[in-house]
């Protein structure tokens, strides 16, 4: 094999390639070798038909495959030979082919830029920790006991008020007619929740045990029964049971009844829910700060072919237009994102960073803790869309590539109390808002290798900043 190298304009580089008709010669006849074990043609035994004769029925036809073959294994190997690493898709450009025919072609390819990444060690981020008041829990325990009313049953003297809870049968008329749904059995209301029909509830406060109580209403907007809309309906009531609601007793019962140890060990954990609830928001702060660093790094120039590809994904759905309008926002904004995804894609190679599929499967499982009930859904989900698994797995590498980033930069660790929490939080989100008034960019993330030697696959667009990452091969 013979490689010519021609550099065209910046990153872009044409590869002239070519193979002798020998090596060409070699790859047919191996090819006839195999075939020759399973055709079956008349007047010749399996495994016994000549070449020529192979040749003259399937020639064409083996040529094409061989040739497919050969473009593929020799394109690879060229690029790794001149140590070229592609920043999407390279073209292929016949120039001479043919059975006994030298092979000629041109491979054009945009090349990766160089990337500077020392001074890894001089990246500076702020991890949070916050310190949540022991009243803040106590408080999310109180709240939680209020939800968890226990109710008593009353004397049948007892006359209802707001806040007991009243179990009733019920028969419902309009115009002294019946209709449908206006029957309910054992039907149980808080009073004063006004969760049934608006106007009920109050309307059954001083009522006692084993009364019957008439109640009217008009039938709200939104009723099943259009017709039924708004008309008045009389509501026959006989109340079955009347309830108190008692104060409930916050002590280790009440926590075991929640599923904890006793009322220490739930406070602990409900110290830690409410710490998790601000845990995401202030580590994603954490890795907009990495980014930023990041960001700095020298790149010697962002290949074209990546910046209109990702110009594309940006502005679409929208108008023409509107894109030409706006073309220069979504350009600095490519530009910003390609730089970042070249960069993290040039760390995860260096330091050998990939996934393993345990760690894909540890993902999915991860949202179907949250998604419960809808466990089947979302497996069938990634079952049909493959694409979506191999963005999961981007997703994966990135983290571990801003994880082993943290490892290695200066972190200024703070403790903070809710309410800094909750400023810093509010803040960034300010920022972000205000940056991407403009230009709203969808996330990317680098591929590892697995999903690389796939998208080589492929002709799809995919997310720009992990292309890089997709098509070279180190």
């Amino acid at each position: 094999m013979k490689i010519t190298i021609e550099n065209t304009k910046g990153l872009n580089k044409n590869l002239k390639i070519l193979i002798d008709k020998k090596t060409i010669s070699t790859y047919m006849d191996d090819k006839y070798e195999e075939i020759k074990k399973t055709v079956i043609l008349k007047g010749f035994r399996p495994g016994k038909v000549p070449k020529e004769v192979l040749k003259r029925q399937f020639g064409k036809a083996i040529y094409s495959e061989v040739l497919d073959k050969v473009l593929k294994e020799t394109s690879l190997k060229a690029l790794e030979e001149k140590k070229i690493k592609p920043a999407g898709q390279p073209k292929i450009d016949l120039k001479k082919f043919g059975e006994d025919k030298d092979l000629e072609y041109v491979i054009s390819v945009t090349e990766l830029p160089k990337i500077e990444t020392k001074g890894i060690e001089n990246i500076k981020f702020d991890q949070y920790n916050v310190k949540i008041d022991p009243l803040d829990t106590d408080k999310r325990i109180k709240d939680i006991s209020k939800n968890q009313k226990n109710f008593k049953d009353v004397d049948d003297n007892t006359k209802s008020s707001e806040g007991d809870l009243v179990v009733l049968d019920y028969k419902a008329t309009i115009d002294g007619k019946e209709f449908q749904g206006s029957e309910g059995k054992n039907t149980q209301l808080e009073l004063g929740k006004d969760l049934f029909i608006k106007g009920f509830d109050k309307q059954l406060i001083g009522v006692k045990k084993n009364e019957e109580k008439i109640v009217e209403v008009n039938l709200p907007e939104n009723y099943p029964q259009k017709e039924l809309a708004n008309k008045n309906a009389k509501f026959t009531c006989k109340i079955i049971n009347v309830k108190k609601s008692q104060e409930v007793i916050i002590n280790d019962e009440f926590a075991k009844n929640l599923g904890a140890k006793d009322l220490a060990d739930l406070k602990n954990l409900i110290t830690k829910q409410i710490n998790d609830e601000y845990k995401n928001s202030l580590e994603a702060i954490s890795k907009n700060q990495i980014l930023k660093e990041l960001a700095k790094f020298k790149v010697d120039e962002i290949p074209e072919n990546l910046i209109e590809e990702e110009v594309k994904i940006l502005s679409q759905g929208m108008k023409e237009d509107e894109v030409k309008k706006n073309r220069n926002d979504f350009v600095n904004t490519a530009k910003k994102r390609i730089k970042i995804g070249l960069i993290l894609n040039q760390f995860g190679e260096e330091n050998k960073i990939n996934v393993e599929e345990h760690e894909i499967q540890a993902e999915v499982q991860k949202q179907l803790r949250m998604m419960p009930g809808q466990e089947k859904m979302v497996m069938e989900f990634y079952q049909k869309n493959p694409s979506a698994l191999a963005s999961l797995r981007g997703n994966v590498y990135e983290e571990k590539i801003i994880n082993f980033v943290k490892s290695k930069a200066k972190v200024n660790k703070k403790d903070i109390s809710k309410v800094e929490a909750e400023k810093i939080i509010k803040d960034s989100h300010s920022h972000d808002e205000g940056k991407n008034k403009k230009v709203v960019a969808k996330s990317t993330a680098p591929k590892d290798k697995k999903a690389k030697s796939e998208a080589l696959k492929t002709k799809k667009t995919k997310p720009l900043a992990s292309k890089a990452k997709k098509v070279s091969k180190k």
